[in-house]
């Protein structure tokens, strides 16, 4: 979650002060632009010898599509020797017109590369953290779903026809990350579906059952309780419940497809994490107000007239809370008993038993899912 106060500040950060977003110098008013994301990027990766910046290929359109690499004491270089660490990996607004996910992976780059207290520390040479900051940079800049090609990123995870998967499959296959974060945006449907934030685990039938365990206990026991502490409501992505009993009612949505990302990272053993935080529409007091707007190409606006995202302005992403120690998004990894890599497995066969290449049965997969 994000959390803090904003104080005022310049547009670009007094020399050795944090660089600050562009979300964060207009005071919420716009987003933070692609200019400013590259100029914020190259400040923190100057500063910070935990931090490192990586072009893995560009758009349709030319945008850069960026990997930043971060650890302790300084960021990880070598692919293969962290794939047999522990690996966070944060996929920030695959949809163009969900951009609050990109600002709050943008400010948690800049505070695990500048905090300075023992857990964070001690959280980063024990964590190789990717963060892929804008996933889809064309339909950021044009305020829409799908890329500059009309394409649902987060539809492509098995098909890879774009530019923007392909290069989210080569950091998956090459890395090896235990936990993939996916943050999103929906709308409410109230009364049934209001939840400030909303969380899923991977329901793909293919996924191995102690990553789906796991993937349910992360986010039923740490996700979901630290943004309640926070003092946010919370709910499972798809589901709308009773306004009286909290009870199911039906699911709309969260279904088992492998080509959603959540589920490609469950079959490809990793814990996949869906994270959808709530957008409320304007009020008539703020329909009234004056809106600064970040340009994109041709002049098209990228914030959407008539919503708002329930965003803290200034945000940290290294509070604590009190389910565990370190930064906020300190996701553990697999525990004893649970594969870590590809290729091994618990159950019958023993810890560490081998366990046979993942087969996805044409046609059936695609409607098979975990129901839990």
């Amino acid at each position: 979650m994000l959390t803090g106060s904003l104080l005022a500040a310049p547009a670009r950060a007094e020399p050795g002060a944090p660089p600050r977003t562009g979300f964060e110098t207009s005071k919420g008013a716009r987003w933070t632009t692609q200019a400013e994301e590259a100029d914020f990027l190259a400040d923190v990766d100057k500063a910070s010898a935990r931090v490192a910046v990586d072009t893995l290929g560009a758009t349709a359109q030319g945008r850069p599509l960026n990997l930043v690499r971060i650890g302790a004491p300084a960021a990880p270089a070598d692919a293969a020797r962290a794939a047999r660490g522990n690996s966070l990996m944060l996929i920030c607004s695959q949809h163009g017109d969900e951009p609050s996910g990109r600002e709050a992976c943008l400010t948690t780059i800049r505070d695990l590369a500048y905090a300075k207290d023992p857990g964070t520390r001690r959280f980063l040479e024990r964590t190789n953290v990717l963060v892929v900051p804008t996933a889809n940079p064309d339909g950021r800049a044009a305020d829409t779903r799908g890329n500059s090609e009309g394409t649902d990123i987060n539809r492509d995870h098995l098909a890879l026809t774009t530019a923007e998967s392909r290069a989210m499959a080569r950091v998956i296959r090459d890395w090896r990350p235990d936990t993939v974060y996916d943050l999103h945006e929906y709308g409410a449907t109230v009364p049934y579906y209001k939840k400030d934030l909303l969380a899923l685990w991977p329901r793909n039938l293919n996924t191995s059952t102690p990553v789906h365990r796991e993937a349910r206990t992360l986010s039923d026991t740490y996700v979901r309780p630290h943004a309640e502490d926070a003092g946010f409501s919370t709910g499972v992505y798809g589901i709308w419940t009773d306004p009286e009993t909290g009870e199911p009612v039906k699911q709309v949505a969260g279904d088992g497809q492998e080509r959603i990302l959540r589920n490609t990272a469950g079959v490809k053993n990793s814990v996949g994490q869906l994270v959808e935080t709530r957008v409320d529409p304007l009020t008539d007091a703020e329909k009234g107000r004056p809106r600064r707007q970040q340009q994109a190409p041709g002049g098209l606006p990228t914030r959407r007239p008539g919503r708002r995202v329930r965003l803290r302005e200034g945000a940290s992403s290294v509070d604590r809370g009190r389910h565990h120690r370190g930064p906020a998004l300190r996701l553990r990894g697999p525990r004893p008993g649970v594969p870590r890599r590809r290729g091994q497995r618990t159950g019958r066969g023993g810890r560490g038993a081998p366990r046979p290449a993942v087969r996805l049965p044409v046609g059936r997969s695609a409607v098979r899912r975990h129901t839990g």
